[in-house]
């Protein structure tokens, strides 16, 4: 069971639309290699698993943007955490998207 669930907006700061979503997309297949388990979404990526390690994934994030032509980073981060644990994303969403 997972202990938190993060949820992140990268906004690049570069010249034009393009530019960023490259970066985004660098991003994203950044969060995939991780193993963890999240989902993409229109305005965010939201992952869940142990807080240390998507804290660590965040803070790479930020890094990853720089090195791929950011000149600087906007991030909205939103972090659920309960050391016990907590639903996992599935549970929260399955009801909503059955037909």
């Amino acid at each position: 069971m997972p202990n938190a669930s993060i949820a992140l907006q990268i906004l690049p700061t570069v010249k034009n639309t393009r530019d960023s979503w490259k970066i985004i997309d660098k991003v994203i297949a950044f969060i995939k290699k991780s193993g963890v388990n999240f989902e993409v979404g229109p305005m965010e990526t939201t992952m869940e698993g142990d807080l240390d390690k998507l804290l660590q994934i965040v803070n790479a994030a930020q890094k990853l943007a720089i090195e791929h032509g950011s000149s600087g980073v906007f991030s909205n981060v939103k972090i659920i955490y309960n050391p016990k644990g907590i639903a996992s994303m599935k549970k929260k969403v399955t009801k909503h998207r059955e037909k």
